[in-house]
């Protein structure tokens, strides 16, 4: 399927790899659409393609990144559509588009439901940032069903007819590539399970690692690997220390290429307490059928082929995850989640996006 021969331009926060900064990438790729990064970052970054388009606003703060994309945007203020992914981000923008500045279409996707996830004073800014800045929105796009709901109800000023679902894209043929890639890693030799994502709270990595510790005497020599790194290092350091699991459970860090783990892993598992949608269980599904995943986002109930299991609960999770190890994979359970996963290529994506705006412009309301 080609793409709607339209300018595109997409806009992120920064090239850091996320969910959100994949999901754009992958359809900037497709679209063959410039991408504004407004930082630069030092570590962790995007693996863009060689002839890929990028602008870096700033290799230095993300408010000075901010303040420069009012010039670099100049070019496009007309004749083009706009695209970005974090809730200030697209307020921004959307703030821009309402003083008149921007007159190009402004498609607005969010990456998270900012009022289920966050409470207190980062909860009033992101409502604040809705107010000023997303009724510039020409289009929001919503990764699920319950996402969409969730955000009509909060954002009660935004007409529902702009407002659309669009399930997140998985890029099959580099996943394949990747997961050639040898494994050298020693952890990985007697087997392991396989979690990935950034050590938050809302991952849920403390809750899996209490549920492997109800299993891991009936697993000799079974480890679980985390991939990843953030702020909740310590305190999970600290609980594997707590329950003697120093040699079993390890965080092996950010790693730059996590497709082969995901591979080769016994089970891959999603343990996550609230997401907008982890994009990392696509990719475990691309590669490995034996997956477990809490219901932790809309949609992922009615996802086929995989366990699922009710978020935050340490014995349901540990009693899924040994049922996974003991049931293996069929061929069948491999075919099932492979159609499923056809649907969701990086040009239905944007194409899917394109052909709403387009369709909203003449008609005054979208497709879904």
């Amino acid at each position: 399927m080609s793409t709607v021969n339209q300018k595109v331009v997409f806009i992120s926060m920064s090239d850091m790899v996320g969910g959100a900064e994949n999901v754009l990438l992958m359809a900037a790729c497709v679209s063959k659409g410039l991408t504004i990064y407004l930082k630069k970052a030092r570590v962790g970054r995007l693996s863009i393609p060689d002839g890929q388009e990028v602008i870096y606003a700033t290799d230095k703060s993300m408010l000075t990144g901010f303040l420069k994309l009012v010039g670099l945007l100049k070019p496009y203020r007309t004749g083009c559509i706009i695209m970005s992914t974090h809730p200030y981000l697209n307020a921004y923008l959307g703030f821009l588009k309402r003083m008149g500045f921007l007159r190009s279409k402004l498609v607005v996707r969010e990456c998270t439901s900012v009022f289920t996830r966050f409470t207190g004073f980062k909860r009033l800014s992101y409502k604040l940032a809705y107010q000023l800045g997303y009724r510039g929105a020409d289009l929001v796009v919503c990764q699920t069903g319950l996402m969409r709901d969730q955000f009509l109800q909060h954002v009660a000023f935004m007409p529902a007819q702009k407002v659309i679902i669009q399930e997140n894209p998985v890029n099959l043929k580099q996943i394949f590539s990747k997961a050639n890639a040898p494994l050298t890693d020693q952890d990985t030799k007697a087997g392991f399970i396989c979690a990935a994502g950034r050590l938050i709270p809302e991952k849920g990595f403390s809750v899996l690692i209490h549920a492997f510790s109800c299993i891991e005497k009936e697993y000799p020599g079974l480890k679980l690997i985390i991939l990843g790194e953030g702020p909740e290092r310590q305190a999970l350091t600290v609980l594997i220390d707590a329950l003697d699991l120093g040699n079993r459970v390890i965080l092996k860090g950010r790693i730059d290429n996590p497709i082969p783990y995901f591979k080769q892993a016994n089970a891959c598992v999603v343990s996550s307490v609230k997401e907008g949608f982890p994009n990392v269980l696509l990719e475990m599904m691309s590669i490995n059928p034996i997956v477990v995943s809490t219901l932790c986002a809309g949609g992922i109930e009615s996802i086929p082929g995989i366990l699922k299991v009710e978020p935050n609960n340490v014995n349901a999770l540990a009693a899924v995850i040994k049922t996974a190890l003991d049931e293996g994979t069929t061929s069948h359970k491999q075919e099932i989640i492979q159609q499923y996963l056809h649907n969701r290529t990086p040009e239905i994506f944007i194409n899917s996006l394109l052909q709403n705006i387009n369709y909203k412009t003449y008609h005054k309301q979208p497709l879904n």
